[in-house]
């Protein structure tokens, strides 16, 4: 069974929502038998390479909040976070275009690596306040992943995986994809948002007993990233 995973890197929600979902993996009986696949998603494609800008900043003009307003909601995301066992420092954050991290995703899965890019990248721009905007940076992140540094540095000074990231993206619009983190388990069920460990047991299990290959959004009212921000937690 394959589960395929929409994200993007600087989403809050996705890290939350891959963590529920191992959680879920974890205790699932035949979770030797699944595939895990990341897709990229970017959240502002059309946002300047190079380019970065406060989050809160971001959050203020996008949602005509006050800005201490968006200051707020990202303690409260820290919280949620923290919840799950993740250790979130939202103060001062940035935002930016994140293809090139996304590329080093789709190198990382020539070396079966992937799952573990992933994770360093949350990590890098979540706990520990890098950049992954950068190449020098991300070049440091890749290689701590297992990456060969050359290697990530090559990929980065060219345009190797930008059709992939491309076409990540079209794809999860094909799929009805909205917002992230969205996942579809053997294209036949998608489940949007960070669910609870719960959902996604149901829908593990579910996709494996049941064979319909109609595509079924699961959870669709759950906390999505949209655009070049993220919605308010309720």
């Amino acid at each position: 069974m394959r589960v395929e995973i929409w994200s993007d890197v600087i989403c809050p929600w996705c890290y939350i929502g891959k963590r529920q979902f191992e959680n879920a993996l974890q205790n699932f009986e035949h979770r030797d038998q699944v595939e895990v696949v990341h897709r990229s998603f970017q959240l502002d494609p059309s946002f300047p390479q190079g380019e970065t800008v406060d989050v809160a900043d971001m959050l203020s003009d996008k949602y005509g909040m006050p800005r201490e307003r968006a200051v707020q909601m990202n303690r409260q995301m820290e919280e949620r976070a923290a919840g799950v066992g993740l250790e979130y420092h939202l103060e001062g954050g940035r935002a930016g275009n994140t293809a090139d991290a996304h590329r080093l995703v789709h190198l990382a899965a020539k070396h079966d690596l992937q799952d573990g890019m992933v994770e360093a990248l949350y990590k890098a721009h979540f706990t520990d306040r890098r950049s992954v905007f950068d190449h020098d940076s991300l070049v440091k992140i890749a290689e701590g992943a297992g990456l060969d540094a050359a290697d990530a540095r090559a990929t980065l000074t060219s345009t190797t995986f930008a059709a992939d990231v491309e076409a990540d993206q079209r794809e999860a619009r094909d799929l009805g994809a909205t917002g992230v983190p969205f996942f579809v388990i053997d294209r036949r069920y998608g489940i949007s948002g960070a669910q609870p460990p719960e959902a996604f047991t149901e829908a593990l299990t579910r996709a494996w007993t049941d064979a319909h290959p109609a595509l079924t959004t699961l959870g669709a009212d759950a906390e999505t990233c949209t655009d070049e921000a993220c919605t308010p937690g309720h």
